[in-house]
């Protein structure tokens, strides 16, 4: 619900708000450009100095005026009776600049106020700063779900490029756009009298008729600083009982001419002030600074609409969108969908289908939609949960734990959890599992017990759909099919050999760049946009499931590299290590986020072995400026299977590789990279002192070990590794 609350405005509005925000961004421009451009009054100087020079240089003057930004203009009647105005330079009354609001600006209110159609505009704008207000709100809410809750809000974004673009933009746009939002339709409402009306105005009131005195003798006009002035209308010459109209932001007074004494005075009501308040923040003028940062905020707008179309765009490609979903408060299956990389939705797809197809009514939506008071007529729960890094939670799965631990009772539905993962990884579905404990805890019933698939099985999806079948008491038995996203031919042009001298044959291959389409550079899918640490997906022949290798290179360096270590009776490995240049596969890109330097200048540890140099080696090639990055790096033989051994002292030359530390296993001092990590532990213990990312990458056995050393090393600091990836600055992919 919450999800099409904030879609369905965003997509119908989204012309009207871009209008809106660009033209709004542009204005907040003027009131800087005024403040900067216009004399401004001195501290100590009174009105009745600034009237005495003013007047002095216009004898005729009838009117003079001080706008927020603290330019002041005069209007005034030459000898002749020929009008004139002009702003002013208070410290010698001269003129500076014609009183007259550019063109530009009035062009850019108009549009931005009523898109050139008078009142009937200013009521389509209302609606669109309505709609503005709606995805803001809607929108802060997905956000903090989308962080694990509001307390982690300021957390680390994850997930694909549109989607971490657009919450990050959001956490720093939301404030700006929730108060021009709601300034602007106050605005509205006052320009349509449907706000209170209670202006204060002082009675009128008639002058003795004694011949005036000169402005800058009269009292209150010597004591009222030139800052405060908001208005002063002069008497009319003609008329001996018309009086001076002072307006401050203090109030209004009459006063009389002849004797200097005030009439008749007035402050400002409530509504008047707020009134002032509210107009200042939305146009900036009184406060210019504020303004421009406003201003800035509202710019964020169009790229708002542009990630928030790329995500809707691919929604409706993945699976996270499936025809036919039965909505949420009607339906009795409700399937609740965890994935960090969108593979666990395709079997959410087939088993929405089988479903479906025996009856039942399914509504299938992302695990962090959960809420039992949305599924009136729910008579089971089935959850699919896959699990991110060491036993985390997807990142569209945050903070569910802690909703489930917070309902008061259990749902009366039943639940089954079926998770997802690779039981070469220590934390097996650790996700998975600590939704099991939670469901336990709380004492809600199971539909059939927790169950996992290893490696996208389908014979083990086939046979949990069985016993899920059984216990609907429907026929299900499901063959799913994995998708694999549509793949494009890469060339290979060079190959590098090592490792063959010690047992551990492995290639570096480089692949040619392959066409990029329009709709891909526009959108940054696929080989448009990515970077070492993304994953290259190749399905060998005779396989219907992808091997995913980690990139070493990114696309700004013009090529693909990937590092491949032939497996014993490895099909995919053994295929890729038989390639010869000019050979070419079939191959597609995953984003892999979690696994990207942060950015910043900060110490950057890289931990590898074997294989795993591969993404280390692009993140360094990437360090075009000079970050401190430090590498230790593990193999069998510094002569054999030193992969991107003169590469990486090039960098090192270059300044982009700061320190270079090696351990091998067959040499005359024999060591693993664990093992060198501990010689070095002063030098790692500083790094980290100084905020320092650390990232593995490597098979499992060297992972655990790397992990071991850095605890140690923690330890004495009064830390952990589990503080660190809590803070973004642990990273592992591991195989």
């Amino acid at each position: 619900m919450l999800r099409s609350v904030h879609r369905w405005p965003g997509l119908i509005l989204a012309v009207l708000i871009l209008v809106s925000a660009l033209s709004g961004a542009a204005l907040s421009v003027f009131p800087a450009l005024e403040r900067l451009s216009s004399p401004q009054a001195g501290a100590e100087q009174s009105l009745a100095d600034l009237l005495g020079r003013v007047g002095a240089a216009h004898p005729g003057l009838e009117q003079l005026r001080r706008a927020p930004s603290g330019q002041i203009s005069a209007w005034w009647s030459d000898e002749s009776g020929t009008p004139g105005r002009a702003v002013v330079d208070p410290a010698t009354g001269t003129d500076v600049a014609p009183a007259a609001t550019s063109p530009a600006e009035l062009w850019l209110t108009d549009l931005h106020r009523a898109l050139f159609l008078g009142r009937n505009g200013r009521l389509v704008m209302a609606f669109s700063a309505a709609g503005m207000l709606v995805l803001t709100l809607t929108g802060a809410a997905m956000v903090a779900r989308r962080m694990g809750g509001w307390r982690h809000w300021f957390g680390r974004s994850r997930g694909p490029w549109p989607g971490r673009v657009h919450v990050d933009l959001a956490r720093f746009a939301v404030g700006g756009l929730m108060l021009s939002s709601l300034t602007g339709l106050w605005m509205t409402a006052s320009a349509f009298s449907l706000l209170p009306d209670d202006s204060a105005e002082p009675d009128p009131v008639l002058a003795q008729g004694l011949p005036p005195l000169p402005p800058e003798r009269i009292a209150l006009f010597a004591t009222t600083p030139a800052r405060d002035l908001v208005k002063l209308t002069f008497p009319d010459p003609q008329d001996p009982t018309d009086v001076y109209t002072l307006t401050t932001t203090g109030g209004t007074a009459l006063i009389d001419p002849g004797s200097g004494a005030v009439l008749a005075s007035v402050a400002p009501t409530a509504w008047e002030r707020a009134s002032a308040i509210v107009t200042m923040l939305h146009t900036g003028r009184g406060a210019a600074v504020l303004g421009l940062i406003l201003g800035l905020m509202v710019l964020s707008v169009p790229v708002l609409v542009l990630t928030g179309t790329v995500q809707w765009l691919r929604t409706r490609r993945s699976g996270v969108r499936i025809p036919g979903n039965t909505a949420a408060g009607t339906a009795e299956t409700i399937l609740l969908v965890a994935s960090e990389g969108g593979t666990t939705w395709g079997f959410a797809r087939t088993l929405f289908d089988g479903l479906t197809k025996a009856g039942q009514s399914v509504h299938a939506a992302e695990l962090s939609q959960f809420d039992p008071a949305r599924y009136g007529r729910a008579k089971r729960f089935i959850l699919l949960a896959a699990t991110y890094g060491e036993g985390e939670a997807p990142t569209v799965a945050r903070g569910v734990l802690a909703r489930i631990a917070a309902l008061p009772a259990p749902p009366t539905a039943p639940v089954a959890i079926l998770g997802f993962g690779d039981r070469s990884f220590t934390t097996f579905c650790g996700y998975a599992a600590q939704l099991a404990e939670a469901t336990r805890t709380l004492g809600w019933a199971e539909l059939i017990a927790p169950c996992q698939i290893n490696r996208q099985s389908p014979q083990e999806f086939a046979r949990w759909s069985r016993d899920l079948g059984a216990a609907l008491g429907i026929a299900l038995d499901l063959t799913h099919l994995p998708e694999v996203p549509p793949a494009v031919t890469l060339s290979l042009i060079s190959r590098r050999d090592h490792g063959a001298e010690v047992g551990a044959p492995a290639a570096i291959l480089r692949f040619a760049l392959p066409p990029i389409g329009l709709w891909a550079r526009l959108s940054g899918q696929g080989f448009a946009r990515f970077q070492a640490g993304d994953l290259l997906g190749v399905v060998p022949a005779g396989s219907d499931l992808p091997r995913f290798y980690s990139l070493a290179s990114g696309r700004r360096d013009g090529f693909v590299e990937i590092c491949v270590r032939r497996q014993e009776g490895g099909l995919c490995s053994g295929q890729l290590n038989d390639l010869q240049p000019g050979d070419r596969i079939a191959a597609f890109v995953r984003p892999n986020p979690a696994f990207h330097p942060e950015p910043g200048r900060k110490p950057l540890i890289l931990i590898g072995a074997g294989a795993g140099i591969a993404p280390l080696a692009g993140f360094v090639r990437a360090n075009r400026r000079g970050r401190p990055v430090h590498l230790w790096f593990g193999a069998r033989s510094k002569d054999s299977d030193f992969l991107y051994g003169d590469d990486l002292h090039r960098w090192q030359d270059r300044g982009q590789l700061a320190t270079l530390e090696t351990a091998f296993s067959r040499s005359a001092r024999p060591e693993h990279v664990q093992d060198r990590m501990s010689r070095d532990r002063a030098a790692l213990s500083a790094l980290l002192a100084e905020g320092a990312q650390v990232m593995v990458c490597g098979g499992r056995d060297m992972a655990a070990g790397v992990r071991g050393v850095l605890n140690d090393i923690l330890a004495e600091r009064g830390e952990d590794l589990t503080r660190l990836k809590a803070e973004g600055r642990y990273a592992e992919d591991i195989f």
